[in-house]
């Protein structure tokens, strides 16, 4: 039998009295793409929030390649090769993709490759099919118009 790479099995999860998760499964394959669908409060974020190490399991047990794992924050979840995009992501305005790319980077050197991330930004991105310019920022000049998202 194949192992999962990832693998959620009885994930339960309360918030007060409201069970947000109730003994959900969850399953990937290496390679294989899957969507949550589901009504707003269905729980879906909160499951993947807990899968990114951002919530834990009142009840439930995560797997990753076979291996239990136990993620106490974010960190230990990218430590694992997991990581979240959410829906409403936080961007600031006056940075560059490349230089929004590395917040929340813990990193000891004391001077950023800004040039090094644009590369991987670049790489990245058109790895995933997308073309990025790594060097713009969402800042627009003032007294110009920003559009708002496109939602189809």
């Amino acid at each position: 039998m194949d192992t999962y790479a990832i693998e959620m099995t009885g994930i339960t999860k309360r918030f007060g009295g409201v069970v947000a998760n109730d003994a959900v499964d969850f399953a990937a394959r290496a390679g294989e793409v899957h969507a949550l669908v589901g009504e707003n409060g269905a729980g879906k974020s909160t499951l993947m929030s807990i899968l990114a190490g951002l919530y834990r399991p009142d009840v439930g047990r995560i797997a990753i390649g076979g291996r239990p794992v136990d993620f106490r924050s974010p960190r230990d979840a990218i430590n694992h090769g997991v990581g979240m995009v959410y829906q409403h992501f936080m961007l600031v305005d006056s940075l560059t993709v490349a230089e929004n790319a590395t917040l929340g980077q813990r990193n000891r050197r004391l001077r950023l490759d800004i040039a090094g991330v644009e590369r991987e930004v670049t790489r990245v991105g058109r790895r995933s099919g997308l073309e990025v310019d790594s060097t713009t920022t969402r800042a627009r000049p003032s007294g110009t118009a920003r559009s708002a998202p496109h939602r189809a």
